[in-house]
């Protein structure tokens, strides 16, 4: 049977190649080489809006990390600057990283913003290999 792309009946339908653990959020590298990178995030802050304070300086900076190791420069990052209004914004991180074969990469969101963060549905993250 024939499935129309542009309406999956799965999230899966989308997901292609092995390297990629939907459970974990993890990026494992099948082949050793450099890889594009790319996720957006939806992110809403939780907390009513009434009980914020010292919003102005608050950052977000989302991050894909090789190994977890997100103190080291194996590493793409964006800063995200809050504005004191608005519960939804957006932030991108794209990029190029080097990989060994078995190591992988995935997404974290450091958040000074002092309120809870969550990761809305609609947010992505993909990585294609570019040439060993």
């Amino acid at each position: 049977s024939s499935h129309s792309l542009c309406q999956p009946e799965t999230e899966e339908m989308f997901h292609r190649g092995p390297g990629l653990n939907l459970t974990s959020g993890q990026y494992t590298a099948p082949l050793a080489g450099f890889y594009t990178f790319s996720t957006t995030l939806h992110i809403a802050r939780r907390e009513p809006r009434r009980k914020r304070q010292g919003c102005r300086g608050s950052r977000v900076r989302a991050l894909i990390c090789v190994q977890s190791c997100c103190q080291h420069n194996s590493r793409l990052e964006s800063v995200s600057q809050l504005e004191s209004s608005g519960d939804l914004f957006t932030i991108s991180v794209t990029g190029t990283l080097y990989l060994q074969a078995g190591q992988y990469a995935s997404v974290f969101v450091d958040n000074t913003a002092g309120s809870p963060l969550t990761v809305q549905s609609g947010s992505d993250f993909s990585a294609v290999l570019l040439g060993v």
